[in-house]
């Protein structure tokens, strides 16, 4: 190669490095906060369409997902790529789980605002304390720019978090549940995405017709709002605090099962306390990044669960206590 040549490409690699760099240093000049406000306005706003792989426990599944919110209601589609075709449709809090191989569609009724994205922090961390935050680097993800944002604990109590976000939007493109050897647990992976573009009526529709299906009904938790405890836990890991109590009556059952939410502001614990009654099962349990930990304690069966090591919902669900 001639030197006018090596010398032009040795200018565009250099180029290319600038852009690539002050792309990183425009986007570093925001806050990781402000990153994570912009995120959750982005998720509770935002339409989009697209293939996302969802993988947990060593296991990948594919689903197509289209999702609208309009006047604040989601109304959604997602399609299993693989298996028995599975669809979900949802239509504010009503959800249809379209099963089309048994020719039955369940009915539930959801509160969550994310199907996709359960975990996702929000920008009412207490970082400094349980957390630290920052700003990694830039990547390309589905075919878009995105700015890395890690979180990372400062004890083995939670998990930490990986979130790539849009850089114009701020969406989370990508997200990882993060163990405490610093592996991913769970993470859910746009591999093509449409932002806000128009998105039809019909692509929300189901796929089958389900005049002929079996229609189930899940039976709704009834919840008592105002709620006096004097359960607590005498040995909480540092961070926790109950944010919430109430009462749940569960379908099929007369006792009110005590519920009892503790959170950190990003990692969430919920406890449910319950007359022992004649089924004793005790010890751990896990699916994905959640665990569970159930205990007798005081003629009571205490159960702790969250995306949180088991170490935590143990000691939480062993220490629990009336005062």
């Amino acid at each position: 190669m001639q030197l006018d040549g090596v010398k032009y490409l040795l200018w565009a690699v250099l180029a290319t490095a600038q852009v690539a760099c002050g792309g990183v240093a425009l986007a570093e000049r925001v806050e990781p906060n402000e990153w994570l406000s912009r995120m959750s306005a982005a998720v509770q706003t935002t339409n989009y369409e697209g293939t996302v792989l969802r993988i947990r426990d060593g296991k990948a599944e594919a689903l197509k997902v289209v999702h609208t919110v309009t006047d604040g209601v989601i109304r959604e589609k997602v399609v299993a790529q693989e298996g028995n075709g599975l669809e979900i449709i949802r239509n504010g809090n009503e959800v249809h789980c379209i099963l089309p191989d048994r020719r039955s569609v369940l009915v539930e009724e959801w509160d969550d605002q994310s199907t996709l994205f359960s975990t996702l922090p929000s920008s009412e961390i207490r970082f400094g304390s349980e957390y630290d935050v920052a700003i990694v680097r830039e990547e390309r993800v589905a075919g878009r720019q995105a700015i890395l944002v890690a979180i990372r604990p400062h004890d083995g109590y939670r998990y930490g978090h990986r979130v790539w976000l849009d850089i114009e939007t701020a969406f989370p493109l990508q997200a990882q549940l993060i163990s405490e050897n610093g592996d991913p647990i769970e993470q859910v992976k746009f591999a093509d995405i449409s932002l806000n573009k128009e998105i039809h009526a019909s692509a929300l529709a189901p796929s089958y017709s389900t005049e002929s299906f079996r229609w189930l009904t899940q039976p709704a938790r009834h919840v008592i709002h105002k709620l006096e405890t004097s359960w607590a836990s005498s040995d909480i890991p540092q961070g926790f605090r109950a944010v919430s109590t109430h009462g749940e009556t569960l379908p099929g059952r007369d006792a009110v099962v005590t519920h009892i939410l503790f959170s950190d502001g990003l990692a969430n614990v919920s406890v449910f306390i319950a007359p022992q009654g004649s089924a004793i099962t005790e010890g751990p349990s896990r699916v994905g990044g959640s665990n569970s930990y159930s205990a007798i304690r005081d003629g009571h069966r205490v159960t702790a669960v969250g995306d949180v090591p088991a170490m935590t919902v143990e000691q939480i669900a062993t220490t629990m206590m009336r005062r």
